[in-house]
């Protein structure tokens, strides 16, 4: 295996300026990192006991890397070839070749010229060349994280590669060390560097703003999209957008895995297309302080969009409220978002058809019926099987990170009577679905915090 290596001290410095391991301490950190904020990230990549194939979190923060990584595994058990029947029934090595196929996946997604770093403690680096045993990690009780962040950090050595299939290989050689305390952040650093630090401060809005907030140690959505997309902009609504002068940068495409937050449901962001709608039907969600990953294996959800689907949701879309009609002043804007025709006259004319009693509303099925008659049918079935993974013990039911099972629907509008009550993790997913229902597996609430 053809690789490089360079030895970097914390606090060596030449006068070009700060190492690389100075420099990717800055950016993630801001020049103030508390210890206890540290300590919350010290942990390894570490399986549940209660699920093969969950991993564990420790405490808050580490989620912006530990819940793009649970992703990408469950991409790889649930829709590689060869699929496996009892995928939650997986063995050690399996769940290994997971999470380094995982690992290997998202820095592959970042590298832009296939060249790769990865970070290792110097320490235990002269195993990283040769071949080790299956070291399984499964929390029994959590670890102890490094003692203190200036130990930790000069002990830190970079090691080069010009292929995905020589880091690959290094990653198997180190996976002890991606296991044990500081195994997050060894990750993180590596993909950081790998990255490139001036083009994540390209892409970031603001690049004087560390990747993990120094007071409360939460990753920002500038470090979950380079997880999920490979790219570190500040947004997650679609390409760029202008607004007061200022260009803003969004999510340019189409991804393995998807994104969803309760902050769009507040109306403080807004979530574009490439994000809602990933390859795999697999989305990170997120709340005001934690990330979860809710999956399915029904395909369906991901298929591209009929007509007659996006037809039903940009109408719904203007129906605030989930009650299957729109105000009738809104039909010209719902026309011209569709790219109908919308000249007002025409409007008029519509909207007097579609609203012969004058009550101020239009139904959905009258519209869709005006429109878009000859479109088929929905292409989701009525019930299929979901799953909500989080992995903080302190969140989940009995404290046992497992997967939660659900029987989900996402009727039409037309046809729904009302909907349920919206629990933070439904209103989440109805910003994707409006009119989404789900029956969880002994009635547990999922948490996403």
């Amino acid at each position: 295996m053809a690789s490089t290596s360079r030895n970097e001290e914390q606090g060596s410095s030449s006068s070009a300026g700060p190492s690389p391991i100075e420099a990717v301490k800055t950016v993630t950190w801001g020049t103030n990192l508390k210890e206890d904020v540290f300590a919350r990230w010290g942990q390894g990549f570490i399986f549940s006991e209660d699920e093969p194939a969950a991993l564990l979190q420790n405490e808050g923060g580490p989620c912006a890397i530990i819940a793009p990584l649970q992703g990408y595994i469950l991409k790889n058990l649930l829709f590689q070839e060869p699929q496996v029947e009892h995928w939650q029934q997986i063995d050690a090595e399996r769940r290994r070749e997971l999470l380094l196929e995982a690992m290997t996946e998202v820095l592959s997604n970042v590298s832009t010229s296939n060249e790769f770093t990865l970070i290792l403690q110097a320490d235990k680096q002269q195993s990283v060349m040769t071949e080790n045993p299956v070291i399984e990690n499964i929390a029994q009780g959590g670890q102890e994280p490094p003692t203190d962040h200036n130990t930790f950090h000069s002990s830190l050595r970079l090691q080069s590669y010009n292929s995905v299939e020589e880091v690959h290989s290094a990653l198997q050689a180190s996976y002890h060390m991606f296991t044990n305390d500081g195994g997050v952040l060894l990750f993180l650093y590596s993909v950081l560097l790998t990255k490139g630090l001036d083009s994540i401060k390209v892409e970031v809005e603001d690049s004087s703003e560390p990747l993990i907030d120094g007071i409360y140690g939460h990753g920002s959505q500038s470090l979950i999209n380079l997880m999920l997309t490979g790219r570190a902009v500040s947004h997650v609504f679609d390409d760029e957008k202008e607004v007061a002068g200022l260009r803003m940068k969004g999510v340019t495409e189409q991804g393995n895995i998807g994104f969803l937050t309760l902050l769009e449901n507040l109306r403080y962001c807004e979530v574009g297309s490439y994000m809602k709608n990933p390859r795999c039907p697999i989305w990170v969600l997120g709340s005001e302080t934690h990330l979860t990953v809710f999956f399915t294996q029904e395909l369906s959800l991901v298929a591209p969009e009929s007509k007659w689907e996006t037809a039903r949701r940009i109408f719904s879309s203007y129906d605030t409220e989930g009650s299957g009609f729109i105000q009738a002043v809104l039909l010209g804007d719902v026309l011209a978002t569709l790219e109908l025709f919308s000249l007002p006259e025409y409007v008029d004319i519509m909207r007097k058809k579609l609203d012969p009693d004058e009550f101020g509303i239009i139904l959905l099925n009258a519209f869709m019926a005006e429109f878009f008659a000859d479109e088929p049918d929905r292409l989701i079935p009525e019930h299929f099987t979901v799953y909500h993974y989080n992995g903080l013990k302190r969140s989940c039911p009995q404290n046992k990170v497992s997967f939660i099972t659900g029987r989900a629907s996402v009727p039409n509008p037309g046809e729904l009577e009302c909907l349920s009550e919206a629990t933070p993790l439904k209103s989440c997913l109805r910003t994707k679905w409006p009119t989404f229902e789900v029956e969880w597996t002994n009635s547990v609430n999922p948490s996403i915090i």
